[in-house]
Parts: structure tokens; C-alpha cells; sequence
């Protein structure tokens, strides 16, 4: 960003990559006057910082990076990923409030799709976990309507241009197909908005429910809808070998 010294992020931006708040939340806190930088007080929210070494100061009192954790929700239908909803409909976050984290969704599910989220305050996990250079896959069981024939498999795996959009699936196995609907399961390593719905709609079906059921490793399992359970670093170093060995390979 233009200003920014190397390693510098806004003040504002500071607090969501230690974990601690939002950019909104932060915003309102430097504005009013409580927030300190190396001892001065700093109320421009752009001022550039270096949140791996500088002294923040929220109320007179230092803020530090939180331990790092990791949850794996089954997030049920209904339910968005955002932190705020205009419409007013229930976030994710309502269904964790009692970790008092300043958690990230991981990989967002829209509206209407249930199954396996991450949540962590990791900022440098989340991003490792969201980079589609990273490749990893996503697997979803899909029911739709009406009969998928094997041409429009074929046309799945060939790549639709939907808009400025190339959608594609690394797999797609149809289980079972009826004149009333087909049942299938998904893998993709992009998580494009939307792509699967997009990708069926162009086939001419309806996404009638869709369910992620794995992310990389890591497998639903029997985590009841609406709950959720804490991954501890070796499940996260199996679940994603390749992140860990990268994350190995830099440099002290």
C-alpha cells in the first residue's frame, strides 16, 4: 500500500491480523482516542505499523498476539458466513460467541449450503488455507434436479466460461440418477462464488442441497449440526502436510 514501509499494514488493519477485532471495531477504537502506538497516541487509522514489533495500546494496556486456535463447525443451512448481515439473519458467529475469539471463516459456505467450516484467529493459516495456488480440495455431495447425463458430466469436466469465470471440478462421480433427481459428490481446489450451483445451472440443474463434507484432511465426521470442536495442531499438520512443510521450509 502506498506509504507503507515493508512489513507495515494500517493501524486499523493491525488488529484483525494479531486476531484481536475487525477493521471496523479497530476503526472506531483509534478514532475515539484509545488506541497508542510505541507510547503515542494515534487516532489516523492508516498510520502505518508493524504489528510483528510495535507496542499497541488499547485503554493504557498492551495488545498482544492471542494463541493461536482452530475450530471445525458444522454449519447448518440457513446460517451465512459473514460477521454482520444486513438482512439480519443468523451469522455463524452467533453459534460461538461464548469462545470470545475474534474468529475468520475459512473457505465461505453461502446461505443455503451445510457441512464443514473452519474457524480460526490464525490470519496466516486462514490465508494458506484460502489460496487457490495451494490446490486444496474441497469435497461436497450434491443433490439436484432431474436426471445428469454423462454429456453433461463431460461438459463439467471439460470447463464452463461463465462470465469471466473458467469453473471447473478437480472430481465428479455420479452415485445415483433418477428422472427426479441425481446425487453426486464434488471435489474442487477453487472456491469461486458459487461455482458449484453455477456449474450445474450452465447443465441446465438445480442445486437442490449441498453439503461440504471435507477440507483437505479434514472430514466432518460426526460433529452434530449447529456444534463444533477445537482441531489441535497435529490434527491441522495431518490434515495439510503440504502447508506444514512450506511453513517448514522458510527461513527462521
Amino acid at each position: 500500500m502506498k506509504g507503507l514501509k515493508p512489513g507495515q499494514v494500517p493501524l486499523e488493519r493491525a488488529f484483525s491480523k494479531l486476531g484481536i477485532a475487525s477493521r471496523t471495531e479497530s476503526r472506531a477504537w483509534i478514532l475515539s482516542g484509545r488506541v497508542k502506538v510505541n507510547g503515542d497516541l494515534r487516532t489516523n487509522p492508516g498510520f502505518g505499523v508493524n504489528p510483528e514489533t510495535a507496542i499497541i495500546e488499547l485503554d493504557g494496556k498492551k495488545i498482544g498476539k492471542p494463541e493461536h486456535r482452530t475450530f471445525l463447525l458444522h454449519k447448518p443451512r440457513g446460517v451465512v458466513t459473514t460477521r454482520v448481515d444486513e438482512k439480519g439473519r443468523p451469522t455463524v458467529f452467533s453459534l460461538c460467541t461464548e469462545l470470545g475469539l475474534h474468529l475468520i471463516a475459512v473457505g465461505r459456505l453461502d446461505w443455503a449450503t451445510s457441512g464443514l467450516l473452519i474457524l480460526t484467529n490464525d490470519t496466516k493459516l486462514s490465508d494458506a488455507l484460502s489460496n487457490p495456488e495451494n490446490k486444496i480440495v474441497r469435497t461436497y455431495t450434491v443433490t439436484v434436479r432431474g436426471e445428469v447425463t454423462e454429456d453433461g458430466l463431460e461438459r463439467i469436466r471439460a470447463g464452463i466460461q461463465d462470465g469471466e469465470d473458467l469453473l471447473t471440478a478437480e472430481e465428479i462421480i455420479l452415485r445415483k440418477a433418477s428422472g427426479k433427481e441425481s446425487h453426486l459428490l464434488v471435489r474442487l481446489t477453487e472456491g469461486k462464488n458459487r461455482e458449484i450451483r453455477r456449474l450445474f445451472l450452465a447443465i441446465g440443474h438445480e442445486v437442490l442441497k449441498l453439503k461440504r463434507i471435507e477440507y483437505g484432511g479434514l472430514s466432518l465426521g460426526d460433529t452434530e449440526l449447529g456444534k463444533y470442536r477445537e482441531l489441535n495442531s497435529d490434527e491441522l499438520k495431518i490434515a495439510f502436510p503440504s502447508l506444514h512443510r512450506m511453513g517448514k521450509e522458510k527461513p527462521e
